[in-house]
């Protein structure tokens, strides 16, 4: 536990907090047990719930390691707030270093909140940027042909990241909008909307990037498939009746007069060659060679 005393109100902070810890806050000041355990429980998505003497507020913040992210769980971690006009006392379960700053210089519960969120935001910047700057990457490999290749999965995660960003920060927008703040902080409050609305449009270009990249890659595999089905097709056009004379001239009849005639052998390859040369004729005229 971490407290700190500002000139008008305390600060605690909780870093995994164990049970008898949690009693003791409710106890003392009056939390809601249930509150107490939301702001432990793993996934909880951002929300404000308005109390008689307190404010309850989730926020989260970007932690990922890895960019295989399925669920909000491993993309994010979250930090619970119980805002009262004498104290503000924050659970989290995670370590956030931008808690370990120094907060000087606010004059109310609130502005230290709103302090938080903004590095709760900004977390998602750098990652956002750098998620939009690989789906360029990969957009190139797509249709530059260049030597790499992706897959199918790659962008999948991609999308999976892009989707769930989206939704945290769309509901983190929604709690800041409803949070109630004097006028002297709106000013900031409005700051932290402009930077939430700025992300989402960012998130927006990466999932719509990833849906049409994921279509133009799955649509460039197809056509590598009838390209392949196409080689095939013209090759099987090619060798099919030179297979059926062969077939022919192979089976071990008796009376096959072709086999006594002086030129038979001579004439059954004119015979073949014409028909080789009469069917590319005919794929070069359809446009299909």
């Amino acid at each position: 536990m971490r407290i700190c005393q500002f000139s008008s109100f305390e600060w605690i902070d909780l870093a995994r907090p164990g049970q008898a810890e949690l009693d003791e806050l409710s106890g003392r000041y009056g939390l809601d047990p249930i509150l107490l355990a939301d702001s432990l429980q793993h996934g909880h998505l951002p929300k404000i719930e308005t109390k008689k003497d307190y404010t309850f507020l989730i926020l989260r913040a970007y932690s990922a390691k890895n960019d295989r992210i399925t669920t909000i769980g491993e993309l994010s971690n979250k930090i619970a707030f119980f805002i009262h006009e004498k104290r503000l006392i924050t659970v989290h379960r995670a370590k956030f270093p931008f808690l370990q700053q120094e907060f000087d210089l606010c004059g109310t519960p609130m502005e230290l909140v709103l302090r938080i969120a903004s590095d709760m935001i900004r977390s998602f910047e750098d990652p956002v940027m750098v998620q939009s700057g690989k789906m360029d990457q990969l957009e190139q490999v797509i249709f530059l042909k260049t030597s790499k290749s992706i897959s199918l999965e790659d962008l999948y995660y991609q999308k999976a990241k892009a989707r769930i960003s989206k939704k945290l920060l769309l509901l983190t927008q929604t709690a800041l909008n409803q949070l109630n703040v004097p006028e002297s902080l709106q000013t900031r409050q409005q700051d932290l909307r402009d930077t939430l609305t700025s992300l989402l449009l960012t998130v927006d270009e990466v999932t719509e990037d990833a849906n049409s990249l994921m279509g133009a890659y799955l649509s460039l595999a197809a056509q590598k498939n009838n390209d392949v089905m196409k080689l095939l097709t013209v090759f099987s056009a090619f060798f099919l009746p030179l297979t059926f004379i062969v077939g022919v001239y192979g089976m071990n009849f008796e009376h096959m007069p072709e086999l006594s005639w002086p030129y038979g052998y001579a004439v059954t390859w004119a015979a073949m060659l014409g028909i080789s040369f009469g069917i590319g004729l005919w794929f070069k005229r359809k446009g299909i060679m």
